[in-house]
């Protein structure tokens, strides 16, 4: 995991962290990538779930590197996730850290820290699908198939796992962005807006 002190310098916005939550195909990972070189200057750091828990599959021999598909959260034991929420949920609780993170129920993982400015992403099953179809490459049935099965292992699991399935329930977010109707440029605009940084550096909207 990362060092203790990531994330510890002064960050002058109205939230002191960002988790991001959604289902596969929602826009978690553009969202995320699309905010480092607004926030990074200003001494943010940044953890995607699905990278870190895919990296962990593969190094693992989980999961074929050469399968582009994503992994399931059954692959490895209840331990593995239980160490990613719980160490970020932790670095996160401190309001002198400066993380902005994704994973699927990232937002839901930090629940009544008011610091944390928590997003949820929402979409069109269609708009997922064709999304999962360009980034792995697949046809339309395999998306389809292949997102049937994550969101019901996935989703089993953590409901075992934590007694609960309200994961994307908009009661544990500040934000819910429909990223269907909102593209990647105006949800960037929407979250940049909600945090203050147009407020704070005087720049100006970022629009697509």
């Amino acid at each position: 995991m990362a060092d203790s002190n990531v994330g510890k310098r002064s960050s002058p916005l109205k939230y002191a962290s960002l988790a991001i939550s959604g289902p596969p195909g929602a826009g978690r990972s553009t969202l995320l990538k699309n905010l480092r070189p607004y926030l990074e200057p200003l001494g943010w750091d940044f953890f995607s779930g699905g990278e870190w828990s895919r990296k962990y599959a593969i190094e693992n021999g989980m999961h074929d590197p050469g399968d582009r598909t994503h992994h399931l959260a059954t692959d490895y034991g209840d331990n593995v996730d239980h160490e990613i929420d719980d160490a970020m949920r932790k670095k996160i609780s401190d309001p002198a850290v400066h993380m902005a993170i994704e994973s699927w129920i990232a937002g839901w993982n930090a629940r009544k820290i008011p610091h944390v400015l928590k997003v949820l992403l929402m979409c069109d099953d269609s708009l997922r699908i064709d999304r999962i179809v360009n980034r792995d490459n697949v046809s339309v049935d395999e998306a389809k198939q292949h997102l049937r099965v994550r969101e019901e292992a996935n989703l089993s699991k953590w409901k075992r796992m934590y007694d609960t399935d309200d994961f994307w329930d908009p009661k544990h977010y500040d934000l819910i962005i429909n990223t269907y109707s909102h593209g990647p440029g105006q949800t960037l605009e929407i979250v940049l807006q909600a945090l203050g940084y147009y407020k704070v550096n005087g720049q100006p909207k970022s629009m697509e």
